[in-house]
């Protein structure tokens, strides 16, 4: 590597350059500690020599370091200014550039077409905050397998992914991916290590999928209706929540006795393991 990107200098040189400023629609923040990026690229890419996927390249401060350590990088960029400065500036056979946006992306079909290449596939990104949420769960409704996901993020959207039971954070997102993959925290990151800075900092979590689920895959979408419900309203216990749901009182207390659940208990005191309990009981009473 000739000289990181992910350096104020370099990135405003390449602004200028271009006539890339940033632009708050897209949420840009643009990374300028080369330590930060290199920690980040090495944890995404693994030691597997699996194909990375980056979302919202950018300039590529990241792209850079992940074509060191990845055998191939393909990245979505929403921004029409970007691809010809990450093919240019970059300069790797490792990189396909697609401008696209990722969120339109038929996730399934690029997979489909890794898989048949027998290539593993994680992701990557320095997501933007407004749209975190939604990436994450389309990439985590995909049909075909993914090798892990690496993405930074507000440091308040980290906590409730990885919140634990009895906290303030701690929702029905907390516990619908935590049914879903093991998280790690690689790091948090400092607000002022981005160019411009952000007014919050931002954590890096890695998703991990776990292979195997209490819940048949067809049941998954029921149970995470429930999980949602249960939450609805923190303030309120989780037999009225429940009972909203199901629309019979009756129903609702005899459910919960049956799982074990105190009647007064609320949603955000309860394990993983508590809401599939309670979801297999009410199947059984279906």
């Amino acid at each position: 590597m000739e000289q990181p990107i992910a350096t104020k200098k370099r990135t405003r040189e390449i602004q200028e350059k271009y006539q890339a400023q940033t632009k708050k629609s897209f949420g840009q923040n643009f990374i300028v500690e080369p330590g930060v990026v290199d920690k980040i690229a090495k944890a995404a890419c693994g030691n597997e020599g699996a194909s990375v996927i980056e979302i919202g390249p950018g300039i590529g401060a990241l792209t850079q370091y992940l074509c060191e350590y990845a055998p191939e990088v393909v990245a979505y960029e929403i921004d029409p200014r970007f691809p010809p400065i990450l093919e240019k500036e970059i300069d790797s056979d490792h990189l396909k550039v697609i401008l696209q946006d990722f969120l339109e992306t038929d996730v399934d079909k690029v997979l489909e077409d890794f898989e048949k290449q027998n290539k593993k596939v994680r992701f990557a990104g320095n997501l933007p905050y407004y749209i975190t949420t939604p990436i994450l769960f389309k990439l985590f409704e995909a049909t075909h397998p993914v090798d892990a996901i690496t993405v930074m993020m507000q440091k308040e959207v980290a906590d409730r992914f990885t919140a634990r039971p009895s906290s303030k954070e701690y929702n029905a997102l907390s516990v619908i991916t935590q049914y879903r993959t093991d998280i790690k925290k690689i790091m948090d990151v400092n607000r002022n290590v981005f160019w411009p800075s952000p007014n919050v900092g931002s954590s890096v979590l890695q998703f991990t999928f776990k292979n195997d689920h209490p819940i048949p895959v067809e049941q998954e979408k029921e149970f995470f209706e429930l999980v949602k419900a249960c939450f609805t309203q923190r303030r309120k216990t989780i037999y009225n929540n429940l009972q909203e749901y199901m629309k019979d009182k009756e129903a609702a207390s005899a459910i919960l006795e049956k799982a074990g659940i105190p009647l007064n208990a609320r949603a955000q005191q309860l394990e993983l393991s508590d809401f599939i309990r309670l979801f297999e009981v009410m199947k059984d009473e279906d």
